[in-house]
């Protein structure tokens, strides 16, 4: 795959220092560490490995990842690797995307207590998800899902959101039956919504009420219960967006669709277009006026947003509940595919044998087009000087 003309790794080092600070940009350590692991990645500061031709024996020199998960090169493979972990849950019956959002007006306490309310999101979303699924008024069954956490809007700005992928339908009570979910129609979101928002604004009251949340600068006067309560009773007035998505049909489909959330960071190298004087542009979708635009910030400004959105360590950002969970997916699974009625499976066609062509075109040779690429050596960031030369010379 080609380099992209811009990177974020470019920016970064068009205006890091010698010890990886940017002047003007204000980082915590977990934010430095990522800024150093983009500017390494894929450089000789972290080792390599030789490849070369099994027909023509051309050689390529490949630089070692960072593995960082904000990183924009590195989640193709982790992607992979999540897929074939995956692939083997998926059912045959149509899918459903349910996206959860956070009001801007607590946007600003999340990017300032990031564990804890990321937590209470995923809790207060699965939470409703599971209670109205199980409700006979609506779908009456035990349900299994994904949930997927996004800190960022198209701008970079902190947009926390979730997205759920939910098979459509479920176990019954004593687990004898699969219930289906209606084709075009999974739950109402005006009820998902007010449960939603009840179970959000509940446990961040807890949380504050426990001494779980922290608040600096213009937030401190939310430390006064009274002014925290003020702010929950102002947004438990407002409706909360929960967005429901038409159905995928088959688990091709599926894995296709979450190819766009699952492994994203803030912003792909590929959306990025120029770094001049010291301002970087980039292509945003406008969803308001529906259409591609570009927007131009100040390289240290792009950062800061880019950086907003480092994750707090060891926090997963990809979660199974329900019949998904991890203890008992694979039997619940099983059990579901033995139920689905037959006639009601979702099918697309076999993205194996695609997926089979794109891994080997990746290691195919460059030069003759024919042979594979082999890894013939390895070596660290203090051979690299010594052995790089010695294996590009082709006398």
């Amino acid at each position: 795959m080609a380099r992209p003309p811009l990177e974020v790794a470019d920016i970064i080092a068009a205006l890091a220092t010698a010890s990886a600070e940017v002047p003007g940009l204000v980082a915590s350590v977990a934010q430095r560490r990522v800024l150093n692991a983009l500017l390494a990645c894929r450089t000789a500061r972290l080792g390599g490995h030789v490849e070369q031709c099994d027909r023509c024996e051309h050689r390529t020199i490949a630089y070692n990842s960072c593995r960082n998960r904000h990183c924009p090169k590195c989640q193709a493979r982790a992607r992979a690797e999540w897929f074939d972990a995956r692939r083997r849950d998926l059912l045959s019956v149509a899918y459903f995307h349910v996206v959860f959002t956070v009001p801007c007006e607590l946007a600003a306490i999340a990017l300032q207590n990031k564990k804890v309310l990321y937590a209470i999101l995923f809790r207060a979303a699965s939470d409703t998800l599971l209670q109205i699924a199980a409700d006979a008024k609506h779908l009456g069954a035990k349900i299994g899902f994904l949930a997927i956490l996004h800190t960022w809007g198209q701008t970079l700005i902190h947009h926390p959101h979730l997205h759920c992928v939910v098979p459509g339908g479920g176990l019954s009570r004593d687990g004898e039956r699969w219930i289906s979910a209606r084709h075009s129609y999974f739950l109402p979101v005006k009820v998902l919504s007010r449960v939603f928002r009840g179970k959000f604004l509940d446990y961040l009251a807890k949380a504050h009420q426990d001494g779980k949340l922290s608040f600096t600068n213009t937030l401190t006067p939310l430390t006064d219960p009274t002014a925290f309560h003020g702010v929950l009773a102002e947004v438990r007035r407002k409706p909360w967006v929960v967005y429901a998505k038409a159905p995928m049909a088959g688990p091709e489909q599926v894995l296709k669709y979450l190819a766009r959330y699952t492994h994203r960071v803030a912003i792909a190298n590929s959306r990025l277009l120029s770094l001049e004087g010291g301002t970087v542009r980039f292509r945003y979708k406008d969803y308001q006026a529906g259409k591609h635009s570009v927007m131009a910030l100040d390289a240290v400004e792009f950062l800061r947003r880019f950086l907003l959105h480092v994750l707090p360590d060891r926090f997963v950002r990809i979660r199974h509940y329900g019949l998904l969970a991890n203890r008992c997916r694979r039997d619940n699974v099983a059990r579901c595919r033995e139920l689905i009625p037959v006639g009601t499976e979702q099918h697309t066609g076999d993205d194996r044998a695609a997926k089979v062509t794109d891994e080997h075109a990746a290691r195919s040779c460059p030069q003759c087009r024919v042979g594979t690429m082999i890894t013939v050596d390895t070596f660290t960031a203090a051979q690299a000087a010594i052995l790089i030369p010695a294996h590009l010379d082709s006398s």
